[in-house]
């Protein structure tokens, strides 16, 4: 290669992620002093959103070397799983060999290792790279884990990164219980004109330039007009460019050499290319929102009711939309029944366009449908739900699922209440 050539020792234009060649400026200073303040505080979320190649990577790997060792972290980077597959490949960050266990084991399982964390004094933290591509009932999930607190506290400090596509997702009315708890949220823009020649500079002086002039001062702004600032193109173009200098015998670039990489690389300028690409990725992103819309995500009329029950008293009203809803006593759940016999995330219901499911989500003292206790259980209309002395009534909305219909529920015709099952002590 061309080291000896140019006198460095070590190539300084390499694409994968190196701590030591990060080159701060001052958007990044700034997205690196957002990731370190969750060390310190835990009520939020830190979001930041970059296009491709801007540094996010690098940033993070350089934030995760300069923790002290009392930060456990789970880093995770394939981000096109299930929620039960996330929750699985947080668990294994954290040591765990958790492919056998059902979602409600995954839950209790990861709630236990984050209260003992605590209690050892050690910071616990969540940092998803590639975020955009997370599914809606997997950012649900983050948004859940985000609430196990302390009598103080919360608990895990989470990053998401991604690229933009993210801050268009959490933008989406679904998640607004996860928007409102993001306390940060920053977009590393691309590098400047004037950043872009110190990057390349801070790079050779890493790599062993001691200050010699290895590009002519008249290539930067070509790089740049080639580039459009983006960290990973400069890289990829100033180290083209580099080679054609070296099968030159030159031991400076010249803005020569760099047309000449972007007419080997078959670029056009950044601005030209930017303009071609956008339309597509619009229509991408459009796809990718419709398809998730789909799937999980209805109008604004409610998929189905819950009637939350006390002492024979209806107290309350839930309309369930697509999505997931918990029940529970903690402040964070969606719907908070106040009762020492229920637990703080007691069960939850995922509800879609055609049915409505009703999980335990490890209760000390169970979920109970005519007086038998259920762990998963496919709602049909007219279920009643016993929670202590708290009920649930379940009423379909859906056309054709009410009972006396073509529904596939009991063939009665009363909502009929059962006995509440009695108060036990909750652990």
């Amino acid at each position: 290669m061309y080291l000896e050539l140019f006198d460095l020792k070590e190539l300084p234009f390499r694409l994968n992620p190196d701590p030591e060649f990060l080159y701060l400026s001052k958007a990044h200073a700034r997205a690196k002093a957002y990731m370190e303040s969750t060390i310190w505080f835990t009520d939020g979320f830190v979001v930041i959103t970059g296009e491709i190649g801007s540094g996010k990577t690098t940033l993070i790997e350089t934030f995760l070397g300069e923790l002290a060792g009392d930060v456990v972290i789970a880093q995770i980077n394939q981000t096109q799983v299930s929620a039960s597959e996330f929750l699985q490949a947080v668990l294994v960050q954290f040591g765990f060999t958790p492919f056998q266990m059902k979602k409600a084991e995954l839950l209790a399982t990861l709630n236990q290792f984050l209260g003992e964390q605590h209690e050892a004094g050690r910071k616990v933290m969540l940092i998803v790279d590639e975020a955009q591509n997370l599914g809606l009932r997997v950012l649900e999930e983050i948004r859940m884990l985000s609430g196990v607190d302390t009598t103080k506290d919360r608990v895990l400090r989470i990053i998401l990164a991604g690229q933009p596509e993210l801050n268009e997702k959490l933008d989406a009315p679904e998640l607004m219980q996860l928007v409102q708890r993001v306390r940060l949220r920053f977009h590393l823009p691309a590098l400047t004109l004037e950043d872009t020649e110190h990057y390349v500079q801070h790079r050779l002086e890493v790599a062993g330039s001691q200050g010699r002039e290895i590009f002519q001062p008249d290539c930067y702004p070509t790089i740049y007009r080639f580039t459009g600032g983006v960290p990973r193109l400069i890289n990829t173009l100033c180290d083209t460019a580099m080679l054609s200098a070296y099968n030159a015998d030159r031991n400076r670039v010249s803005p020569a050499d760099i047309d000449a990489a972007a007419q080997e690389l078959q670029w056009v300028e950044f601005a030209r290319r930017s303009a071609a690409s956008r339309p597509a990725r619009e229509a991408r992103g459009a796809t990718a929102q419709h398809a998730e819309k789909t799937a999980d995500v209805s109008s604004n009329t409610p998929v189905a009711r819950l009637l939350v029950i006390s002492r024979g008293k209806t107290v309350s009203e839930r309309g369930l939309y697509p999505g997931r809803l918990i029940v529970g006593r903690a402040s964070d759940a969606d719907l908070r029944i106040d009762s020492l016999v229920i637990s703080r995330h007691h069960c939850q219901i995922l509800t879609s366009n055609r049915l409505c499911v009703l999980e335990d989500l490890n209760s000390s003292n169970g979920v109970f449908i005519k007086n038998q206790r259920v762990r998963r259980h496919n709602l049909n209309d007219g279920d009643v739900v016993s929670l202590g002395m708290h009920q649930l009534m379940y009423i379909d909305e859906r056309p054709g699922q009410r009972l006396g219909t073509d529904s596939d529920t009991a063939s009665t015709g009363s909502h009929a209440q059962p006995a509440p099952v009695g108060e036990a002590t909750q652990n």
